[in-house]
């Protein structure tokens, strides 16, 4: 089984003098020169979605053809991701596959035998107490 994997929390980074130091004097040349300075965004930041983007206009109401054409489509995309995601399979041998097979089927035998032993066994103590 794969293991959780924490969000790791990064903590902001401290800038050093000598950026500091230039930063502050380019601002102060943009502020005399009358330009609004501009914050520099983070990745994170750039990757987030507009609200715009994260609201979907409703769609009109669709059709029966297009229902079933629909499902259709998307029943054949999730064949084809199947398809591609099988081929990543690493198959075992025939050769393995048989020895396995072996092995299942002489552990369920012995489980068998002990848990019929057992229940016999129970069996006739209940019976011994009944009686």
């Amino acid at each position: 089984m794969a293991r959780l994997q924490r969000k790791k929390t990064s903590k902001p980074k401290k800038k050093s003098s000598e950026s500091a130091g230039s930063a502050s004097v380019n601002e102060a040349a943009d502020a005399q020169a009358g330009k609004t300075t501009a914050v520099a965004a983070t990745a994170k930041e750039v990757r987030k979605p507009t609200p715009a983007a994260q609201k979907k206009m409703p769609s009109a109401p669709r059709s029966e053809p297009n229902k079933v054409v629909g499902w259709f489509n998307t029943s054949v995309q999730f064949l084809r991701e199947v398809k591609v995601e099988l081929k990543k399979v690493a198959w075992p041998s025939r050769k393995q596959t048989v020895g396995s097979t072996i092995v299942v089927l002489i552990l369920v035998t012995i489980i068998a035998f002990f848990l019929g032993a057992a229940d016999i066994g129970l069996s006739s103590l209940i019976q011994v107490v009944l009686q």
